[in-house]
């Protein structure tokens, strides 16, 4: 059985959230950018903590989903808090981490923090510093005068309607860069699951984790013909398996 609440921010802000109880370590969902934890993989993961009786917690950022807030009002920095307010209000004891897209990123940020706790991580087209890495250098001419000019561009999206990009989030996110430097200290037991056609996050990025962390248990699987979603039902089956072997 799921129950589900909200978790108050001391802005006022509310995460929404929903939890499994059960055995095992806590595996926690990570959402994307523009995600919530409605999603179909989410969704699989959760329906599978209920029939195995495993601890599960799925949660909506600021401005996604079910909680409160603005979406264009978000940053790196607030959606990395309102992780590890979930993580010690909602939890307690060992951790699996399970980051998809921007939650991959997040997860490691999250991950660094906690370490004592996270005992693993399962990260689904991970995009670590994709603010500076992947979005700005696709930000057109007239997107950076919108973002000098007004301090937001609306982007193009191939999933939906245009959404609010504001510069605070390109700004902020270059704080939490965590390539390109030194070896990343998260030395746990990590699964990356990438799409070889994933047109948002290119398979070498996500590589380029793989091969950033200190973790030497780390496997790096390319699905040839995934997405950028993986959620095609053998991708599902895939990211199950993988979640019950490091959990």
């Amino acid at each position: 059985m799921e129950t589900y609440g909200f978790l108050e921010r001391p802005d006022g802000e509310r995460l929404a959230w929903k939890r499994v109880d059960g055995q095992g370590p806590t595996i926690v969902w990570m959402g994307g950018f523009m995600s919530d934890m409605t999603g179909t993989k989410a969704q699989a993961l959760a329906d599978w903590a209920v029939a195995e009786g495993r601890s599960y917690v799925r949660f909506d950022y600021l401005g996604h989903g079910q909680s409160s807030g603005a979406f264009v009002d978000g940053t790196i920095t607030r959606w990395r808090d309102d992780s590890l307010a979930v993580l010690d209000g909602l939890t307690s004891g060992d951790l699996v981490l399970v980051g998809s897209s921007m939650g991959g990123w997040l997860s490691c940020l999250v991950a660094l923090v906690r370490p004592e706790r996270v005992k693993a991580m399962v990260l689904i087209a991970p995009a670590p510093d994709f603010t500076e890495k992947l979005m700005s250098p696709e930000i057109p001419p007239e997107g950076w005068a919108a973002l000098e000019a007004e301090g937001v561009w609306m982007r193009p999206s191939e999933y939906g309607d245009p959404y609010p990009i504001r510069r605070t989030l390109l700004e902020d996110g270059a704080r939490w860069s965590i390539l390109g430097g030194e070896p990343i200290p998260l030395e746990m037991p990590i699964r990356i699951l990438q799409g070889g056609q994933d047109p948002d996050v290119p398979w070498r990025h996500a590589l380029e984790l793989a091969q950033a962390v200190k973790a030497e248990d780390v496997v790096f699987s390319l699905i040839k013909d995934g997405d950028h979603r993986l959620s095609r039902p053998q991708d599902l089956a895939r990211l199950i398996a993988t979640v019950a072997e490091v959990s």
